[in-house]
């Protein structure tokens, strides 16, 4: 079988090992204007992480191996695949099928968002200070491709976790993560428009990364994020419709002690002007993000019976 063409043939300067397609991809990224916000938040981390994947090398590594020199076909599947990203604007994880949270590799695709929530950093940190007891169930609102279903499985061991979900497109890529992290049994995916069938169920935790962006909003976005799923996006006109139900339903479905914590991202003005005077909690993150709000079961009973 003859040798794909050079890439000097076809236009691109001679590129020899994997800093030279890293430093190319980053390069084309940048006049292209890509945007980036779907686990990478530069042209440059954006292109190391194409390259190491389409070369099945490991993400950590050496940097001698950036010397290493690619082979004429290598080079050429590199650079499809970062012609891919340029030309399509879709994001990475969706050209890979794979994206990572709290340490944990998940299957994606659009079918489902990308998981990105700082909501990560919060599961690894076993929700401390604020969970009072480690919880016997959890739910996972909203759950999506159930990476944050499968990380608080993996993370507090003895619960039973529901996962969520009125897509059916996504369900199927949730119930697919639940197998392949082994957890088929200990995680329950349900179809369902938030508390509709877990009706009499309590939960110790709920977690929820809802859709919350506004309308207009969503409009103006990205085109990277036109290729996930607006239905997990775009949440009436302000954002909060779905929000504002899990805030009003949540207390029927927690534990004495029971916690809610549900993500908001950008729309915490939106969400202030909404809920004025609800005494929430906006934990800080080391590792960046923003957005998501911590509240007890009994300070969301006591919000309720404000006049």
């Amino acid at each position: 079988m003859p040798e794909p063409k050079s890439p000097r043939a076809a236009g691109v300067p001679a590129l020899r090992n994997v800093r030279d397609l890293v430093r190319w991809g980053a390069s084309e990224f940048g006049r292209a204007g890509l945007h980036f916000g779907h686990g990478t938040d530069n042209a440059l981390d954006e292109a190391y992480h194409l390259v190491t994947w389409a070369l099945k090398l490991p993400h950590e590594m050496p940097q001698t191996y950036l010397d290493a020199k690619v082979t004429g076909r290598e080079r050429e599947q590199v650079l499809g695949l970062l012609r891919r990203r340029v030309r399509t604007r879709k994001p990475a994880a969706y050209l890979t099928g794979e994206a990572w949270f709290a340490g944990l590799s998940f299957e994606v695709d659009e079918r489902v968002l990308i998981p990105r929530s700082p909501i990560a950093e919060l599961i690894e940190g076993h929700f401390r200070p604020w969970l009072r007891a480690e919880p016997r169930r959890i739910l996972d609102l909203c759950a999506g491709s159930g990476c944050i279903a499968v990380a608080c499985a993996m993370a507090f061991p003895r619960a039973r976790v529901d996962a969520v979900e009125i897509d059916v497109p996504a369900l199927a890529v949730l119930r697919r993560n639940v197998a392949r992290h082994g957890l088929v049994g200990r995680i329950e995916p349900i179809r369902s428009d938030l508390f509709a069938k877990v009706a009499g169920r309590k939960y110790g935790l709920i977690v929820s990364n809802p859709p919350y962006v506004p309308a207009a909003r969503w409009k103006r976005m990205p085109k990277e994020y036109h290729h996930e799923p607006k239905r997990a996006l775009a949440a009436g006109a302000d954002g909060m419709d779905l929000v504002a139900r899990i805030l009003r339903e949540a207390p029927a479905h927690l534990t004495d002690d029971g916690l809610l914590v549900c993500e908001v991202g950008g729309s915490v003005p939106e969400f202030e002007r909404r809920f004025p005077r609800i005494p929430v909690v906006w934990p800080e993150f080391e590792r960046g993000g923003d957005g998501v709000l911590v509240i007890s079961r009994d300070d969301l009973v006591e919000w309720q019976s404000e006049p």
